[in-house]
């Protein structure tokens, strides 16, 4: 029975149509493929197959075998396509984190402060005394904030040797670093080639202006340093050792090897405070004076003895200070007073003749042959002798020098240097001043500011080395073959060469020293040169 609670809806006619809907006929290959073949029978009956038509069909459904190969080829680039979609919604992350780290490295720094006033136009008075060394010229007396501040980073930039590591880029650093090692290997090999003391020049290009490459090394009298101040330095000729010798009291000699630079002796003279101490030419000999009497040592190295020689015969000065060893290393060229200058000979201690300049005697030089020498007086003549027949070829003035303070000759007998109270060195050919009494000077060079008084030429005549011992840090070597001063030494960050009151440079120049008032001898090396 129905129920009679049950109303019943009346059948639509959606549901009625969708129950009488049929399926689709399967597909039949066969049959298609039949009826296919009728309808081209029937174009081949009408005449109107041919070629042209078999392309159109060809190109609107394909071949079979084309068709499902397309089929095949479309269904393969979507999963492609879907698995290329997922590995970058996946690994999205990882790229866009790595690009961020991109955009910021090549991204400029942005400056941790900026002043609102120094993007103002202000124009900076170049002539106050703190400004005046950044002036390149007279017409420079003024210049805007950017244009100083970009001078001042030169001048800090050039004084520092180039960019400090902690102003530089990752980029920089990373070229500095490979620099670093390879300079590093380079200094390995210069350091085989100074653990052998040949007598060979080695041969090298000519010394570039502008920089001097040139590394610091330990103090050459680290190993025992000088309680007073050092008053003299210099290479042994042929060995690889220096001497140093002081106010304290002593002599002493070092092996030179740049990194431990150990002491091989250390002479001490009783109440003696030596002034002056050089080798002999043969390097056998130590000849050191003092500022009290005339009496002087003769230190043999070979036999470790010290001879004092108490008076010298035929010698009326009352003390002996300044001397210069004579070429030819038999004799000595003592300083005197009044302008007197004595000939001793090392083999009986005796004067064998003498010379007279007008003035007092302010430095001695030789020629290369040892035939001449150049006489700088006081007064700032500057008198050219004979050795051997004692007589004045010629004399002429230091052009604009008031008092003469020393002189030193090159060693391939080319230049002259001449210095002064006023701290100018005029640089002169010798030749000139051999031939002509009013030779113009080549260069005069002004980078001193107190009293010139040590002058040094390298054994290549390539470098002359200029100091004053009235100021800290007053050194300059001067680039021979332009005339130019290089501008990376001394070091402007920090004091290194305090004052200095002598020079020299190894036989082959490739160390540097000089002696200061804090009893140290700072040494450098040289790296342009190849042997000690």
């Amino acid at each position: 029975m129905e129920d009679k609670n049950v109303i019943k809806l009346p059948v639509t006619e959606d549901k009625i149509t969708a129950k009488k809907r049929s399926r689709p006929p399967k597909f039949d290959p066969e049959g298609e493929e039949k009826l296919r073949q009728q309808n081209l029978k029937r174009l081949a009956v009408l005449g109107e197959e041919d070629a042209s038509v078999k392309r159109l069909e060809t190109l609107v459904f394909g071949a079979e075998e084309e068709l499902l190969e397309r089929l095949v080829e479309e269904n393969e680039e979507e999963q492609t396509s879907v698995l290329q979609l997922e590995d970058e919604e996946g690994g999205g992350d990882e790229d866009s984190e790595g690009e961020d780290e991109l955009r910021q490295q090549l991204q400029p720094r942005k400056a941790a402060w900026v002043d609102e006033d120094d993007e103002l136009e202000e124009e900076v008075d170049m002539k106050h005394r703190y400004r005046r060394n950044l002036m390149k010229g007279d017409a420079e007396s003024v210049l805007s904030k950017q244009r100083l501040q970009q001078r001042m980073k030169e001048q800090f930039q050039k004084s520092m040797g180039g960019t400090p590591s902690w102003a530089q880029s990752s980029d920089q650093k990373k070229k500095k670093k490979a620099l670093d090692e390879e300079e590093e290997e380079e200094e390995e090999e210069e350091d085989d080639l100074l653990r052998r003391t040949g007598n060979f020049v080695a041969s090298s290009e000519s010394l570039p202006s502008g920089v001097l490459r040139m590394k610091k090394c330990l103090h050459a009298n680290n190993a025992r340093p000088s309680a007073d101040r050092l008053t003299s330095v210099q290479f042994h000729p042929s060995a690889q050792v220096v001497m140093t010798a002081g106010l304290d009291q002593s002599v002493s000699l070092f092996q030179v090897d740049g990194k431990t630079n150990p002491k091989i002796q250390s002479v001490h003279l009783e109440r003696f405070p030596v002034h002056q101490a050089r080798f002999s030419r043969d390097g056998q000999t130590v000849i050191a004076t003092s500022l009290r009497n005339k009496m002087f040592y003769l230190y043999d190295m070979m036999e470790g003895r010290v001879a004092p020689v108490r008076s010298v015969r035929g010698l009326s000065e009352a003390r002996v200070k300044d001397f210069s060893v004579c070429p030819d290393g038999g004799a000595l060229l003592l300083t005197g007073t009044n302008g007197y200058l004595h000939m001793l000979t090392l083999k009986t201690n005796e004067i064998v003749r003498s010379m007279k300049i007008n003035g007092d005697v302010s430095g001695v030089a030789f020629c290369p042959d040892g035939s001449k020498a150049f006489v700088n007086s006081e007064e700032g003549e500057v008198f050219v002798w004979d050795v051997r027949s004692s007589r004045c070829l010629s004399r002429f003035m230091d052009d604009g020098c008031v008092k003469g303070t020393a002189i030193a000759a090159s060693p391939d007998g080319r230049y002259l240097a001449c210095g002064s109270q006023a701290g100018v060195v005029n640089v002169y050919s010798q030749e000139a001043c051999l031939n002509s009494t009013n030779p113009k000077p080549l260069r005069a060079v002004m980078n001193l500011l107190t009293s010139a008084t040590s002058l040094t030429f390298n054994p290549t005549s390539e470098i002359l080395a200029v100091a004053s011992r009235v100021e800290d840090e007053a050194v300059r070597l001067v680039h021979l073959p332009s005339l130019t001063v290089f501008s990376n030494f001394p070091v402007a960050s920090r004091k290194v060469t305090h004052r200095v009151s002598c020079l020299d440079f190894s036989p082959r120049s490739g160390f540097f020293s000089l002696a200061n008032n804090k009893g140290h001898a700072p040494l450098f090396r040289l790296l342009h040169y190849k042997d000690f």
